[in-house]
């Protein structure tokens, strides 16, 4: 038992290392010994049956032949002649039915069941001294009633060399075909993967911005180097972001840092306890911008990398409840919604959207902010209006990029990254945004979550 695992772990260690060793060999290696290896089989199954063909026709040869001898006999037996006669050959043999011989010569070099199978119109090869001797079994109806057996033998040494040298020649031919097929496949797939090594070679030396060539056919290749042309866009376009984000990220940083600076540094040269105090709320108020800054950045690259909990059934309409108890600033948000509004998302995102609609409304609204939530089959929608002025038609789609601020003015005090958050959670659930104008010519902002 030991020895025959043993066995069979060793010989799946040799297929293993065989296809390791496969694996590591280059695509136009592998395909041109693959059709030469085809080839060679297939080649040689021809020359097989070849030689099969060649043998079925000089043994029928050689049968028509020894009939036509046996013939001959049997036609002078039918019409009365001797049967030992001196003028028959030494390769016809004359006997009875039961196989004895009756030309007077000695006993046939064959067995009885020989002699039944001749009988019986088989033809029968008989090995004689280590040489094949073909026989073949004509019956003769004497005038007297009585049947005699006419044997007819010829040797197939002729034959047999013959054969020997066709498959010689058969397998000779089949390796070089197998050779000239594979060595054919290695100058196709030579040509066939030239684009490849091209592809290769502008990769390597591919410059930023720049993408790889497109083959002119309409094949496998042209699809491939398509794709990784896209590929190539959208890195290029994740890089170009990516570098936007960061140099406007550190733009903004730099403000309410470079501000907690001025201000503690006015602080250490003026030590007066009134205006210390003064200095203090006010880097209160940068350090808290800074912190909600840094928290929006934090909850986009969360965004940007996936990290969300499984989507539940939130209730919108008590979430926006809950959201209008925490707006501090602004005009008070009125809500216009059914009973209850399901909608799938997470309940700290839902927040994190409603409290950043609501405080972008108190922003730029006068007088009027409301809340409509509406369910609408598949979906449930969000809808934030306020009176302000409004977002004009051309910034409607670029009001949801990161670091928007469409007025200095009015915005100075946040760096526009509510509403690109806001888009982020939100298409993260498969969901949609939109800007457009209020019935009181202000902002309308839009979202629309699935339904569980």
């Amino acid at each position: 038992m030991l020895r025959r695992r043993f066995a069979r772990g060793l010989a799946r260690s040799r297929v293993l290392r065989i296809r390791g060793w496969w694996r590591r060999r280059t695509l136009r290696f592998r395909i041109t010994t693959a059709v030469g290896v085809v080839a060679l089989v297939a080649l040689l199954a021809l020359s097989r049956l070849g030689v099969n063909l060649l043998y079925t026709t000089l043994i029928a040869a050689a049968d028509n032949e020894l009939h036509a001898q046996a013939g001959v006999v049997v036609t002078r037996l039918e019409q009365g002649g001797a049967v030992a006669d001196r003028a028959t050959p030494p390769s016809i043999r004359i006997t009875d039915t039961a196989g004895t011989p009756v030309d007077g010569r000695g006993p046939l070099p064959m067995t009885a069941r020989d002699v039944r199978d001749l009988a019986a119109g088989r033809a029968e090869n008989v090995f004689l001294d280590g040489t094949a001797v073909h026989w073949v079994a004509d019956p003769a109806i004497l005038p007297d009633g009585s049947t005699r057996l006419v044997f007819a033998s010829g040797d197939l040494v002729g034959g047999a060399t013959l054969l020997a040298r066709a498959a010689v020649g058969f397998v000779v031919a089949g390796l070089l075909a197998a050779a000239v097929v594979a060595l054919a496949a290695w100058v196709a797939t030579r040509a066939a993967l030239r684009p490849v090594d091209r592809m290769r070679a502008a990769a390597a030396a591919l410059p930023p911005g720049r993408r790889l060539p497109v083959p002119a056919a309409h094949d496998e290749l042209r699809a491939l180097a398509e794709e990784l042309n896209s590929l190539l866009a959208r890195r290029d376009d994740a890089v170009t972001r990516l570098e936007r984000f960061t140099g406007d990220a550190a733009h903004e940083l730099r403000s309410p840092v470079a501000a907690i600076r001025a201000q503690a540094e006015v602080a250490v040269a003026h030590p007066d306890p009134g205006l210390a105090e003064e200095t203090l709320r006010d880097v209160a108020v940068e350090a808290q911008r800074l912190s909600g800054l840094l928290a929006d950045l934090m909850a986009l690259a969360r965004a940007d990398a996936g990290q969300r909990p499984d989507p539940e059934p939130v209730d919108l309409v008590e979430a926006a409840r809950a959201a209008i108890d925490r707006v501090t600033e602004g005009p008070a948000p009125e809500l216009l919604a059914p009973g209850v509004a399901l909608a799938a998302a997470g309940q700290a995102e839902v927040a994190l959207v409603l409290d950043n609609l609501l405080g972008n409304a108190a922003r730029y609204a006068a007088t009027r902010v409301r809340i409509e939530v509406l369910p609408a089959g598949r979906v449930t929608r969000l809808v934030v209006s306020d009176d302000g002025p409004g977002i004009p038609e051309a910034d409607r789609v670029r009001v949801f990029d990161r670091f928007t601020r469409l007025s200095q003015e009015a915005g100075g005090g946040h760096a526009g990254l509510g509403l690109a958050l806001v888009a982020a959670l939100v298409r993260g659930r498969g969901g949609e945004v939109s800007a457009g104008g209020s019935a009181w010519g202000g902002a309308r902002l839009e979202v629309r979550w699935p339904a569980p």
